[in-house]
């Protein structure tokens, strides 16, 4: 199962007088990058979000934004009675002097500098804001997984693709390796006799095989052939595996690449040479994917 590096969730969630609201964005790095961003006021509760996202996240650069609003109450507030007793003493004795029959009204001094305020409690206790705060990370994560994971699903089908070509022109060049080499052995063979017929000097025939058979090995292509399936097979497995594994996927096209350059410089056949150059296309192609993949 591949898991995309790239990603969105949102949630939104009012649990009483609390209202959250989560973003959490995910774009591709080489590693593992965090921030968090809690509203002004609640920075108590960025090490618990960071614990909630590093459960789901093992790679790239994660930014969370967690919006947190307290809807007001009565327990939130508190009147300032000496502050209020002195705006109504001040105000009532004007009366009088200004001709005012009627009392000054209470709620006219609540909107005054001083008279409502809010609590402390209200102002430092975050730990009862944890019960609506998780679970909207958690949502937010969730959603973030669906969409990885969608992505993720598409990126390893485009691989399988990738790979099935891969694999029909590695096993192009296994079934024409042998008679290549062949041919090259018997080209070698009659160049060393040809070389020591214009010299006029003699070799001993088994001498001769011995040589050639030499040179010829180091154009030999089999054991790059062998690698190159091993490390495609278990590129394959590795992809249809439980975990996401972006890291050993990008070390095998490292290898498979490794392998296709050697064959390449090896084999002196065109035909050979073709489809070596699919083969590092292919590659190049899976390595730009995998570059997302978690």
């Amino acid at each position: 199962m591949l898991l995309s590096m790239t990603g969105y969730g949102a949630a939104h969630l009012q649990d009483g007088g609390v209202v959250v609201a989560v973003e959490v964005r995910t774009i591709n790095s080489r590693y593992f990058k965090l921030t968090v961003r809690v509203s002004e006021g609640y920075a108590a509760l960025e090490p618990r979000v960071e614990s909630l996202i590093r459960q789901v996240v093992r790679r790239g650069t994660v930014q969370a934004n967690v919006d947190i609003q307290r809807l007001p109450s009565p327990e939130d507030f508190s009147i300032n009675v000496p502050v209020l007793r002195q705006y109504w003493t001040q105000l009532e004795a004007l009366r009088g002097p200004w001709g005012l029959s009627e009392p000054v009204p209470l709620h006219a001094l609540l909107g005054l500098p001083g008279v409502v305020g809010q609590t402390s409690q209200t102002l430092l206790d975050v730990e009862p804001l944890w019960p609506a705060v998780q679970p909207a990370v958690q949502s937010a994560l969730e959603r973030l997984e669906q969409m990885r994971r969608a992505e993720g699903r598409a990126m390893e089908t485009d691989l399988l693709r990738n790979c099935r070509l891969v694999a029909t022109a590695v096993e192009a060049i296994a079934r024409r390796a042998p008679e290549v080499a062949e041919a090259y052995r018997l080209r070698l063979e009659e160049r060393v006799r040809k070389v020591l017929a214009d010299l006029q000097a003699e070799l001993n025939p088994a001498d001769l095989v011995k040589e050639v058979s030499i040179i010829a090995e180091r154009s030999d292509i089999a054991e790059e052939i062998v690698r190159l399936q091993s490390h495609l097979e278990q590129f394959q497995s590795t992809i249809q595996g439980e975990q996401s594994a972006g890291r050993k996927l990008e070390f095998l096209l490292q290898e498979m690449y490794r392998e296709a350059n050697t064959i390449g410089s090896k084999s002196p056949d065109m035909e050979i040479i073709r489809q070596v150059i699919e083969i590092k296309s292919a590659v190049e192609r899976m390595r730009e994917m995998v570059q997302n993949v978690e």
